[in-house]
This record gives C-alpha cells, sequence and structure tokens, in this order.
C-alpha cells in the first residue's frame, strides 16, 4: 500500500492506460475510485465506456458532454491565434487536457475527493498539461500519476495486467497503436510509427480518405466568419459543434487534413506523430485567408511573428491557465473585431485552394492596389518614401561601403 488515499478521480478514457489503472489504485492506494469520461466528440459508446468503468471496479462514474465548450472556448480561440506547433501541429490533443482536467477538478471538488489521477506516460506531454492545470485549479489535491510509480513499463506489461484482471482492453499486439480522438482530430502514436522511416498504413486513417481515392472532380465550401468566429458553411447557420462536424465530413472526403510530423516534446525528445485534423485544417486556412483582408500590416505581422507561434507553444505546453494565455487572448480578440466575411476553398485530393474571398470591412482597396489608371494614387510620391525610407542604407553606403562590393 502506498499511502492511504480515501477518494481519488480519475480522467478516464476506456483505453489500455486508463483501464487497468482503476484496480491498481485500489490494490495500491485502497481508494474509492470515480471515474470521470468527457464527451469531446470523439465517437466512442460512452455507455460502454460507463459500462466498463464499472466493471472494472470504479465507483461511480460521470460522462460529461463537453462538446460546445471544447470547440467554442478553447478550439476557437486558439484557432483564431493561428497556434501551429512547429508549422504543423493544430494542437488537437494539446487543447483536450485543459478541458478535460478542469472538470476533473470539478468532480473531485463536489465528490469530496483528495486526489485526482491521469494515465498520461512519464514520457510525454500529456502529464505536464493536466498537472498544470491541476495546479492551477486545485493546488491542495494530491495528484497520482501511476505511470510514474507501477512497475508497468511497456503496453505489452499493460495488456497483460488488464488480461490477468479481467479487462477488455482496444489494444492487441498486432497492432499497438495509441490513439486519441476529439472533434477537432485524431492522433496516432507507438507501433511502427516510432520508426520515422515507416509511412503510415492506410487502414490506419480513420476521418479521411487517402487523396488518391478522393473524387476527381473538386469540391468548392464556402466558410462564413463574424469577428472571427465562424458560423455559417455554405451559407447554412450552424452552432460550434454541427459546423466542425459538417466541415469534417467535408474534408474527409477530400482526403484533406493529414499531418506527419517529428515533433519535439516538452520533456527533451523528439517524438514522431500522425494527426488528422481535417476541419480544422478548413477553418485555418479560410480564417488566415480573412485576416489577410482585414488586418493591417503591422498587426497581421506582430500576431504572425510572434503571437501565434507563442500561443501554440502555450497550448502545447499546458499552460492554458496562465496569465500570459489570458493577455494574449485579450490581443487575438482585438484583432479580431473586423474579421467578419466569407471564403470559398476548393478542395481537391488532399488539397485545399484559395477560391474567394470577401469581406465587408476589408482593407484592400481596388482603386489603390490596380495597376490600371487611377485618380487615388500620385506615383510620383514613392520618390519621397523611397528616400527617406532608404535614407540608412544610403548613409551606411557612403561611410562604410557596402559588404562584398567595396570592402578590402
Amino acid at each position: 500500500m502506498k499511502g492511504k488515499v480515501n477518494k481519488a478521480v480519475l480522467a478516464y478514457s476506456g483505453g489500455l492506460d486508463t483501464s487497468v489503472i482503476i484496480p491498481w489504485l485500489k490494490e495500491n492506494y485502497g481508494c474509492e475510485v470515480i471515474a470521470f469520461a468527457a464527451d469531446l466528440g470523439q465517437g466512442e459508446d460512452l455507455e460502454e465506456i460507463r459500462q466498463k468503468a464499472q466493471k472494472s471496479g470504479a465507483a461511480k462514474v460521470y460522462v460529461e458532454d463537453l462538446r460546445l465548450e471544447f470547440v467554442r472556448d478553447f478550439l476557437f480561440p486558439m484557432m483564431q491565434a493561428g497556434a501551429v506547433y512547429e508549422g504543423k501541429y493544430l494542437l488537437g490533443t494539446s487543447a483536450a487536457r485543459p478541458i478535460i482536467a478542469r472538470k476533473q477538478v470539478e468532480i473531485a471538488r463536489a465528490e469530496g475527493a483528495e486526489a485526482l489521477v491521469h494515465g498520461a506516460t512519464g514520457k510525454g506531454n500529456d502529464q505536464v498539461r493536466f498537472e498544470l492545470t491541476y495546479k492551477a485549479l486545485a493546488p491542495d489535491l494530491t495528484v497520482i500519476a501511476p505511470w510514474r510509480e507501477w512497475d508497468i513499463r511497456s503496453r505489452e506489461d499493460a495488456m497483460a495486467y488488464a488480461a490477468r484482471h479481467g479487462i477488455p482492453v482496444p489494444v492487441t499486439r498486432e497492432k499497438p497503436y495509441s490513439m486519441d480522438a476529439n472533434l477537432w482530430h485524431i492522433s496516432y502514436e507507438g507501433g511502427v510509427l516510432e520508426d520515422p522511416w515507416n509511412e503510415p498504413d492506410e487502414s490506419m486513417f480513420r476521418l479521411t480518405v487517402s487523396p488518391k481515392e478522393a473524387p476527381d472532380e473538386p469540391e468548392v465550401v464556402e466558410i462564413g466568419f463574424e469577428k472571427g468566429i465562424p458560423v455559417r458553411v455554405n451559407g447554412e447557420s450552424l452552432d460550434p459543434v454541427t459546423l466542425l462536424d459538417r466541415l469534417n465530413r467535408i474534408a474527409g472526403r477530400h482526403g484533406i487534413g493529414r499531418v506527419d510530423i517529428v515533433e519535439n516534446r516538452l520533456v527533451g525528445m523528439k517524438s514522431r506523430g500522425v494527426y488528422e485534423t481535417p476541419g480544422g485544417t478548413l477553418l485555418y486556412a479560410a480564417h488566415r485567408e480573412l485576416e489577410e483582408l482585414t488586418l493591417d500590416r503591422e498587426t497581421l505581422h506582430y500576431k504572425q511573428q510572434f503571437v501565434a507561434p507563442r500561443y501554440a507553444e502555450l497550448v502545447y505546453y499546458g499552460l492554458w491557465y496562465t496569465p500570459l494565455r489570458e493577455a494574449l487572448d485579450g490581443f487575438v480578440a482585438a484583432t479580431q473585431r473586423w474579421v467578419t466575411g466569407d471564403v470559398r476553398l476548393k478542395l481537391y485530393k488532399g488539397n485545399v485552394i484559395v477560391a474567394g474571398r470577401r469581406a465587408p470591412y476589408s482593407l484592400y482597396q481596388h482603386d489603390l492596389a490596380t495597376f490600371e489608371a487611377d485618380e487615388v494614387y500620385n506615383q510620383r510620391d514613392a520618390e519621397g518614401f523611397i528616400n527617406l525610407f532608404g535614407l540608412p542604407v544610403k548613409v551606411q553606403a557612403t561611410v562604410q561601403g557596402i559588404a562584398g562590393l567595396k570592402r578590402g
């Protein structure tokens, strides 16, 4: 017995790791285990997960529908910020952890539990994401991370433990992928994917068809935004959950949203992951096009160069509940005031092609940008602008010479 805990709340997914944690907690801590499963649109039978947790020994099971909060309060703000980790990853797993941990804390408070438990391994990022949320929202509660304590060292060990305790798990030795799914994406890790030289097997993908099997004719989809928030698909107003589900299906049938990345984990190692984010890929593309119309140059460049990558790091590192993320949200919210309009995207065999964009507050002015005759722009003004803008270059060249040309 590792220590006495009367009651613990486990973030429960029904997968391999959390399935074996319930009996392990009872054996090693002697505690009552309350399982909490979050519905984030992963498409699983949640009643089956409830029954599985009960059969595994959970004293009580919570199943909470968090889809609307997830999309509205986490995914859309992240998309508005333009957050993409290392240029590829749209942060589907990263963004899910703080909302799961937040609800877990709420349940722990309601149940009078002393401990919070997660099934993240000691090698990954999720342990940090869960525990930083715990620290921010419930620093007084004990944290139990079985992967950092028990003798199980591999997924094979965990499967053997599950077999000994009669716990069915959706992982076999023939196909030991680690999968994490929600309304935003599916991630795949482990097994043959641990070798970056191995191409993912086509049968692995769940949300997208192979681009070569996609329709031979392109499909055009129109996405409408109000102050940076997507609200319409092809002219139809939709709630956030329905909208994302609709875009997932549209993009998925054209093979859009696959990413294969060797990313830098927060804990210091590199990891190979494969992701499917079909609808999110369309939203990021459309939102970016609309911002190009409506944001001034300095704000757009600052957001792209500093805010978006830093925001992505905060999400990836598990720093959602921090003053900096809240401050960046304030900046992003200010930029979204005029991001209203529509973007047309043409989808074809894994490609997203911009087919048109319009916005009532567009800063693009045809009479200024045209190469045809106009009455609003005096081209002679450019000479003075160039002289002033280029003055430092002229002074440096006069005094010091131009590197490589006048240097002796």
